[in-house]
């Protein structure tokens, strides 16, 4: 009996910048990596990390990523001067945050006038500037890195924050929760979706079954993470590692439970969708607030799955 070998069908290349340094915000990506759900699409993966100074778009322009992650208040922005388009929406919720001491008695937003805040010097401020030019609010800005030393030393009155992280790692400097005032933008109106894919928009058109397939591996990936937080840990803790982080497994575990709220929404039918009414208020802010002169409707801007 003759038997002929077919070769495997070849994994199609591509890489997706995430747009932070390793940790467990991302655990979703390394399960759908390290669980072969990339490669059961057909889709030979790369991941790459991004940081404080290093813009997931500006890599996704240079051609040096297919896909890169960016909030949706960041993405809208960049649309105005790079052709990019969602492919899929992962955080629901948004989880930044102005964090303020109690000792300082900032009771209310109108409080901050006049303070100084702390602000990350790149595209995560948005949500910041909006919420000053809605309240009318004079601030000095001060450039935040990804320390908080300077808000532990009383540098600032507001420095920013993630609620999955720095939140937390006040918390484990020794700090009570009784000591922190956190402003949640998602209370004021800014309830942001953050975290969602984006490709460059000639790149959904010329490989359109592409895309889909990076967005359904990438949601296998995060239900795995989260019914399997341990072994998803371990791949956080293993990457941080060969990254050179520092790497604690409480905090990364808080960060993951964190990110599960942000995630699984009950607002939309599916994981990866993104809601048109999420996307015009947004647009409508970064409008209103002068960020942006237009943007563009909700068909143009979303490829991503539609349930």
């Amino acid at each position: 009996m003759l038997f002929l070998a077919f070769p495997a069908q070849a994994l199609e290349k591509t890489s997706l910048v995430l747009q932070w340094l390793p940790q467990a915000q991302f655990a979703g990506f390394y399960m759908a990596q390290d669980k072969g759900f990339y490669q059961d699409e057909g889709v030979d993966m790369t991941l790459i990390h991004g940081g404080p100074d290093v813009l997931a778009s500006e890599l996704l322009e240079a051609g040096r990523a297919d896909f890169a992650t960016m909030f949706l208040s960041t993405a809208i922005q960049r649309r105005t001067t790079l052709p990019i388009v969602n492919v899929g929406q992962f955080v629901q919720h948004s989880a930044l945050m102005l964090i303020t001491k109690t000792s300082d008695n900032i009771e209310t937003v109108d409080d901050l006038n006049g303070k100084r805040i702390g602000l990350w010097a790149n595209e995560f401020q948005i949500q910041a500037r909006a919420l000053f030019r809605q309240r009318g609010l004079k601030v000095t800005v001060v450039p935040q890195s990804d320390s908080l030393d300077l808000f532990m030393r009383g540098g600032v009155q507001a420095a920013s924050g993630m609620w999955y992280n720095e939140y937390h790692t006040l918390l484990s400097y020794g700090l009570e929760e009784a000591d922190l005032k956190p402003i949640f933008f998602s209370n004021h109106g800014l309830d942001f979706p953050e975290d969602g894919i984006y490709c460059l928009e000639r790149t959904a058109n010329a490989r359109p079954e592409l895309p889909q397939a990076v967005v359904r591996a990438t949601v296998r990936g995060w239900h795995y993470a989260f019914a399997h937080r341990e072994e998803a840990l371990d791949a956080v803790m293993a990457r941080m590692d060969r990254a050179g982080a520092p790497a604690n497994r409480p905090h990364q575990r808080w960060m993951l439970r964190r990110m599960e709220n942000i995630i699984l929404s009950d607002k939309v039918p599916a994981m990866g969708v993104l809601r048109q009414e999420d996307y015009e208020r947004v647009r409508t802010a970064l409008v209103e607030t002068g960020f942006v002169d237009d943007a563009p409707i909700f068909p143009e801007f979303y490829r991503g799955p539609i349930r």
